[in-house]
């Protein structure tokens, strides 16, 4: 008689764990949605330029073409409510060690600066990047992080 309930309770344990595991195994009905929506932090150039507020002075930086395309030319704008010295501008991975990648600014008016810049691409295909710009303003030493994704267009909705 005992061994008669043990089968019967085994067969049930086997049936519940089986049902289980066969519930994981259903579509994924999640949706997707678009990575700069889930990160307000990135820039999204497509809307317009990024602006950053540092002690009272925005700091303004748009990357043309919009969507920041790996491997390709890009063009870098930055430019300040006021006037900043000793500007320099580097690009880094933001999650992953990707090197670090200066930007050689020219000035172009009064506040405004751009430059031509190129960075490789991730094997992930999730690629964020950040523009740390450091400055001096009125002989003090200061900074300001942009963070963007590259090839946005491939993440779009």
């Amino acid at each position: 008689m005992q061994n008669t309930n043990s089968v019967v309770v085994l067969q049930r344990v086997s049936l519940f764990i089986a049902l289980l595991c066969l519930t994981g195994c259903g579509p994924k009905t999640s949706s997707v949605s678009h990575p700069l929506d889930n990160d307000p932090n990135l820039c999204d150039f497509k809307r317009g330029a990024c602006i950053k507020t540092v002690d009272n002075m925005e700091l303004t930086l748009s990357i043309t073409p919009w969507n920041a395309p790996s491997e390709q030319a890009l063009t870098l704008k930055l430019s300040s409510a006021s006037a900043i010295e000793n500007v320099t501008v580097r690009i880094e991975g933001r999650d992953m060690f990707m090197g670090i990648i200066p930007v050689h600014l020219t000035q172009t008016a009064k506040n405004h600066y751009q430059a031509p810049l190129i960075y490789g691409s991730c094997s992930s295909g999730y690629m964020v990047w950040q523009a740390i710009v450091s400055y001096k303003q009125a002989g003090h030493d200061k900074f300001a992080v942009f963070e963007f994704l590259a090839d946005s267009d491939k993440h779009a909705k």
